[in-house]
C-alpha cells in the first residue's frame, strides 16, 4: 500500500551561474498517488535509491537546453534511480517488480509511463543499490569512454582525473583489467591512498602537487597515451602538454567550469596546438547515446562478473532520505563525497 503523503524536491529558483544553495530548492509533502489515478500503461515508482551526478547543475541554470533537458522551475528534479512497482496498469510490470528509470522524479512515490522505465536486468550477486552504484549511468559513462572510446591498448599509459569519483574510480580499475599504467588524480591525500588500493599504479592529490605539469611529468615520465578528463580548465591543459604520439583525449566532463560566475571566467586551453603536432585524437561524448544498444548489455554483463569475481570494487558516499538528496548535490562541487553519491530514500 502507498503512503498517505510523499516527500518531492523541486526546483524553486534558477541558477544560472555561481554555486546553487539550498534555498534555491524546496522540499514539500504532497498526497501519495493512488491506483485509480493510473492512466493506461503508467506505473506508479517507489523509489530505492537515486543517483546524484554533477551534470544535474547544469540542468538547474534555466538556460538554453543542453544535452539534456533543463528542471522546470516548480517541477520536481530527476536523475537515474532505481525503484519498485507498487501499482501497474501494465502487462509489463508487475507490483513489486523492480525497475530502472533514466530520469525518475526524486518524489518518494511517483506516476509514469511503463514506457519510460525498464526492468533491472538479474544478475546474479547484485544488490538493487548497486544499480546506482557499480551499474550505474557513470559507471557506463567510464565503460564507454575508457575501453571503447579510448581504443586502450595494454601497455598504455592512461591519466584519469577526479579518479576517485563516479567515473573515474572505474575507469582506473577497467584500464587495469586491460593491461594498462594508470595515473589517478584526487582531491585529496585519502583519495590517492585509495586509488592506489584500487590498482592506480602513480597517484597525486592536485591541491597539493604545486604545478601541475611537472606532476604529471614525475607520475608519468614516459608521457600519457590516454587522458581521461573529467574537469576540464587547467589541468586538462597541463595534460595536454604531456599527451604521446597519437593520444586519445576523452572528454567525459569539466567539473571546474560548472559553477563560474561569468563566462569570462571560463579557462582558456592553451596547448591545444599540442593535438595537432601530436596526431592526437579528442572525443567527447554523451552517454544517453549508448542507452539501449547491445553496449549497454554488454557493460552489464561484464562488470556484473568482474564485480562479483571481486576483480573490481566501488565506492560510495550515501546520503539517508530524499530530504538530504539537495544537499548531497552541492556537495559534489566541495569535493565532499568519496566515490559515487547515491541517496537512499
Amino acid at each position: 500500500m502507498s503512503s498517505s503523503t510523499i516527500t518531492r524536491v523541486l526546483l524553486d529558483n534558477y541558477v544560472p551561474s555561481g554555486r546553487a544553495k539550498l534555498s534555491d530548492f524546496k522540499i514539500v509533502q504532497a498526497p501519495a498517488p493512488t491506483k485509480d489515478q493510473l492512466g493506461e500503461n503508467e506505473v506508479i515508482l517507489r523509489p530505492l535509491y537515486y543517483s546524484v551526478d554533477p551534470y544535474q547543475r547544469n540542468r538547474i541554470s534555466g538556460a538554453m537546453p543542453g544535452y539534456t533537458e533543463n528542471f522546470k522551475k516548480g517541477d520536481p528534479i530527476s536523475n537515474y534511480l532505481v525503484g519498485t512497482i507498487v501499482a501497474s496498469t501494465s502487462a509489463d510490470f508487475q507490483e513489486g517488480d523492480l525497475v530502472l528509470h533514466n530520469d525518475g522524479n526524486w518524489e518518494t512515490e511517483y506516476i509514469t509511463k511503463a514506457s519510460a522505465i525498464s526492468k533491472a536486468p538479474a544478475q546474479q550477486g547484485i544488490d538493487p543499490k548497486d544499480y546506482v552504484g557499480v551499474l550505474s549511468m557513470p559507471s557506463f559513462t567510464a565503460y564507454v569512454g575508457a575501453t571503447i572510446l579510448a581504443e586502450p591498448k595494454a601497455g598504455e599509459t592512461i591519466l584519469v582525473s577526479s579518479a576517485s569519483g563516479a567515473v573515474g574510480q572505474m575507469v582506473v580499475q577497467l584500464s587495469k583489467v586491460r593491461g594498462l599504467r594508470v595515473v589517478g588524480v584526487a582531491g585529496s591525500d585519502d583519495k590517492v591512498e585509495y586509488l592506489k588500493s584500487i590498482g592506480a599504479d602513480a597517484a597525486f592529490n592536485y591541491k597539493t602537487c604545486g604545478d601541475f605539469d611537472a606532476a604529471i611529468k614525475q607520475a608519468a615520465p614516459e608521457g600519457i597515451d590516454i587522458y581521461f578528463d573529467n574537469v576540464g580548465g587547467e589541468f586538462l591543459d597541463a595534460a595536454l602538454a604531456n599527451i604521446n604520439y597519437y593520444a586519445r583525449i576523452i572528454i567525459c566532463g569539466a567539473i571546474t567550469q560548472y559553477n563560474l560566475s561569468s563566462p569570462e571566467e571560463r579557462y582558456g586551453v592553451k596547448n591545444i596546438t599540442n593535438v595537432l603536432l601530436k596526431k592526437a585524437k579528442v572525443q567527447g561524448y554523451i552517454i544517453s547515446s549508448y542507452y539501449n544498444t547491445p553496449i549497454r548489455e554488454g557493460f552489464i554483463e561484464q562488470v556484473s562478473k568482474l564485480y562479483h569475481e571481486g576483480k573490481i570494487t566501488y565506492r560510495l558516499t550515501e546520503a539517508e532520505g530524499l530530504e538530504n538528496g539537495v544537499q548531497a548535490i552541492l556537495d559534489l562541487f566541495d569535493g565532499k563525497n568519496f566515490g559515487k553519491s547515491i541517496v537512499k530514500a
